[in-house]
């Protein structure tokens, strides 16, 4: 593919093992507390901020603007590395990163200057997309109007994850004036905006996730974005955030068994050995759950090159290409969603197998790799992408870019 505007720079590519050295001790701090913050409940209020401090949240960011320049599957092999280290975290900045490639994908119309700026500072952008209760699927209650010289944003939204981190929150509404669907990205530092951490779910339960409300919550004009010009691959780029979680979740649980394992005195008279380690039973079990998040994590670096593909064809005049790139990044991003699912969610349960019942025990919170993957594997629902799938290959139906859920007709 040939890019067209040679005067834009583009993230197309970073020194993979010297920009993941930059990060590992970090990570490595943050797998430190994650029991800890698990047992507690505690929000990662400290890691969030050694990652901004480090310029995590500019990775994608191209050189000549201050970031690291990487592509994609870099960006995600990081996010599994990190969700590796704490699986809530990728997640808490799921909003940041689909943000960010929004702007680098608007850069092919209009500079990006400010926001590239603002990134490589250490801003970090939240989400706040989804309404419970009774709006109707398809529409939105949260408004966009006008107060005296103001725009002023009004609405309550839910799973706004990351934003209770976050600077700036990138939120989905509804112009008063004209109706049109805008994403209004919003200063979070200001009166208007109130957030709880009242998530509920038995896993991802430090991703601030929680309730947003905004009551005349001013947005400058210029943070006014037009949802029709958003990047087309974004259902898969969020998607491929919660496979990056799955994966990292299930090699931290391969590593918190095989240490339990290696250290363990206590055997059974039915067993293969006078130590845990040196059954041959107990070594296929940890084998093969190996294995099985080695094609999760394969899978999902697939997948991400797709994507890279899908961004890179945004520059390119051949609307043909773009067209294609992007329904390829959608179909990979749900092939991969439908064997990650499995894969994970089997490693992370199959692993009991290697220990006894003080496996269960609540001070281990081994079962919160199981939590966060089944979690993370429930959004976006498989039976439903498994349809788009096949209706691909068997009419050739271009998939959904953007999908909604609300209240059905009565």
């Amino acid at each position: 593919m040939t890019i067209q505007q040679q005067h834009l720079p583009l993230a197309s590519g970073a020194d993979y093992p010297a920009l993941a050295e930059r990060f590992r001790p970090i990570f490595a701090r943050i797998a430190a507390g994650a029991l800890q913050r698990e047992h507690s409940r505690s929000l990662p209020y400290e890691p969030v901020q050694w990652l901004k401090e480090a310029g995590f949240g500019a990775v994608r960011v191209p050189l000549q603007y201050g970031g690291a320049g990487a592509t994609l599957p870099q960006l995600f092999e990081l996010l599994i590395e990190l969700a590796t280290a704490d699986s809530n975290l990728p997640q808490a900045l799921r909003g940041h990163f689909a943000f960010v490639e929004d702007r680098l994908n608007a850069q092919a119309d209009a500079p990006q200057d400010l926001w590239f700026q603002r990134f490589v500072q250490g801003e970090l952008v939240g989400n706040a997309w989804t309404e419970v209760g009774s709006v109707k699927i398809g529409e939105v209650g949260t408004r966009v109007s006008r107060l005296g010289e103001q725009w002023v944003v009004n609405g309550t939204k839910y799973y706004s994850t990351g934003s209770i981190f976050a600077d700036w929150i990138d939120l989905y509404a509804q112009r008063d004036d004209n109706g049109a669907d805008v994403i209004a990205a919003v200063r979070v530092q200001q009166p208007g905006i109130s957030q709880s951490d009242d998530w509920d779910g038995f896993g991802q339960r430090t991703t601030g996730s929680g309730t947003s409300v905004f009551v005349n919550a001013v947005v400058e004009p210029e943070n006014l974005l037009d949802f029709s010009t958003r990047f087309k691959y974004q259902t898969a780029f969020y998607q491929l955030v919660l496979l990056a979680v799955q994966t990292g979740a299930g090699r931290a649980a391969v590593l918190d068994i095989s240490e339990e394992v290696r250290t363990r005195k206590r055997v059974f008279s039915t067993g293969n050995a006078s130590h845990v380690s040196q059954d041959v039973q107990v070594q296929q079990v940890l084998g093969k759950a190996s294995a099985q998040v080695y094609a999760a994590h394969a899978t999902t670096l697939r997948a991400a090159t797709a994507l890279q593909l899908a961004y890179e064809s945004r520059f390119a005049q051949d609307p043909v290409a773009e067209r294609t790139a992007n329904i390829a990044a959608e179909l990979e991003s749900a092939q991969a969603q439908v064997v990650i699912a499995d894969l994970v969610l089997r490693a992370t349960s199959d692993l009991f197998n290697a220990l006894s019942a003080s496996a269960t025990s609540t001070t281990k919170a081994f079962d919160r790799h199981w939590r966060n993957a089944r979690t993370a594997a429930s959004h976006n629902p498989l039976i439903y992408k498994e349809r788009i799938i096949g209706d691909w290959e068997i009419n050739g139906t271009e998939p959904p870019y953007v999908w909604q859920i609300g209240a059905g007709p009565k």
